[in-house]
This record gives C-alpha cells, sequence and structure tokens, in this order.
C-alpha cells in the first residue's frame, strides 16, 4: 500500500485531490491517503509515518509567519527521507526540493507524474498494514489547538469533555514527539533558516 501526504492550506483541494487519487485508483485500496494544513504536523508525519511520496503546494504556508519556520525543517525531511511533488505557480522563496508541477497541470500530467513517482521509489511491502500517525480526531483537535481554541472550546466544537482534550493534547504532543505544550508554536532553532 502506496502512503501518500497531501499539504495544502485549502481544505477542497486536499479532499478534491484526496477524492481524485482514490477515483483514479478505481476504489483499490492501494493507496493510503492523509491530506493536511499544518507543516508541523506535515513534518512529524513525514518523520514518523514514512509516506512514499508528499504532494504539497506552500504558496500559503510560505507566507504565513506561524508556520513558514516549520518549512526548512520539513522541506529537509523531504529531501531525505520521501519523494515531494511540489505544486506551484509563483517563485519558492526556499530551497528548491523534489519535482515541481504547475497548480495549473492537467490532472492526467499530475497522474502519470504520481504513478512515476511511485514506481520509481523504494520497493513497498504489499503485505505491510498501514495506519496513519494521528486520528482524525487528534487531527481536528491539533487544527483548533494551532488555530488558538481554548481547551473548553475545542471540548464545545468536539462535544467532549476537557479531561478528553487534554489526553488527545497529550497523545498528540507524544505522537509528534514534542516536549511542552508550547512547541508547536514556538520556532525551533532547528526550523529557522
Amino acid at each position: 500500500m502506496y502512503k501518500i501526504l497531501i499539504i495544502d492550506r485549502c481544505c477542497f483541494s486536499r479532499l478534491g485531490l484526496e477524492t481524485w487519487l482514490q477515483a483514479v485508483n478505481g476504489g483499490k485500496s492501494s493507496f493510503l491517503i492523509t491530506p493536511l494544513n499544518s507543516l508541523l504536523l506535515a513534518k512529524a508525519y513525514v518523520e514518523s509515518w514514512q509516506p512514499h511520496l508528499v504532494i504539497a503546494d506552500f504558496t500559503c504556508f510560505q507566507h504565513d509567519l506561524q508556520q513558514s519556520h516549520f518549512l526548512p525543517a520539513l522541506l529537509a525531511v523531504c529531501e531525505q527521507r520521501t519523494c515531494l511533488i511540489r505544486l506551484q505557480n509563483e517563485p519558492f522563496v526556499f530551497k528548491n526540493v523534489g519535482e515541481t508541477l504547475a497548480k495549473k497541470a492537467p490532472l492526467e500530467t499530475l497522474g502519470q507524474r504520481i504513478l512515476t513517482v511511485l514506481r520509481n521509489g523504494p520497493a513497498m511491502n504489499p503485505v505491510r498494514i498501514v495506519t496513519p500517525l494521528l486520528t482524525r480526531q487528534e487531527e481536528k483537535v491539533l487544527s483548533l489547538w494551532m488555530d488558538g481554541a481554548s481547551n473548553q472550546t475545542i471540548a464545545k466544537e468536539m462535544q467532549i469533555t476537557g479531561k478528553t482534550v487534554y489526553t488527545y493534547k497529550r497523545n498528540i504532543r507524544m505522537k509528534l514527539k514534542v516536549e511542552n505544550r508550547f512547541s508547536p508554536f514556538i520556532p525551533s532553532t532547528e526550523c529557522v533558516e
């Protein structure tokens, strides 16, 4: 099973690309696709989950001060551990890593590029069971947390208790190997160029 990570700020783009990839695949379960809108989470996914392919649109991230400091570290991890296809229309301010494809390229071109990258990548073990790094609930908690929502707000939004939110946050920190609850929001020296 191929693991594909989609990184984009736009929810419609992420879900559209995920739906299209599943349709191209003919509904078979040879792709496990995880869409993300956080560079911190994306870096942790590349390190721990080790996807075969990352498809990313970094345009909005490179102009966001809160997210852009994670970009160099994410690119470095991608360079070492996975194949990267960057979708872009404007110049990329960070070092060029991976292959570049115009955001307005035809879907057939994108599909051919994806299949080529996956075929030329490391051999996959078809028997191995593949699971996502974070559960959907943990991803939702992390997204709200990164947006600055309090535990009470997250609990109300997700219709869970405050203690459950605390547990989700603890599990997220453990899975992402983040030392404390402020680390996702503070640029580390490793991330800043």
